[in-house]
């Protein structure tokens, strides 16, 4: 697993640009917001009601395409 639920959601953003889309398509679309820029995934997840394990899923898939 490439991505980790403790890490920051804007350095996934920032390592992994194609992870907005998943980010926004799950319910987390406030990537620009202050929140994002101190947050974990876990924490934006509980904060939206939104299915980590799904989430991490989701997120892995497509860091793991950019890296191929």
């Amino acid at each position: 697993m490439t991505i980790t639920k403790d890490m920051g959601i804007m350095e996934v953003v920032q390592k992994y640009p194609e992870t907005v889309d998943v980010f926004a398509m799950s319910g987390m679309g406030c990537i620009g917001c202050a929140a994002a820029h101190f947050e974990n995934i876990e924490q934006g997840a509980l904060a939206h009601g939104i299915d980590i394990d799904k989430l991490m899923a989701d997120l892995n898939e497509v860091a793991d395409a950019q890296l191929q």
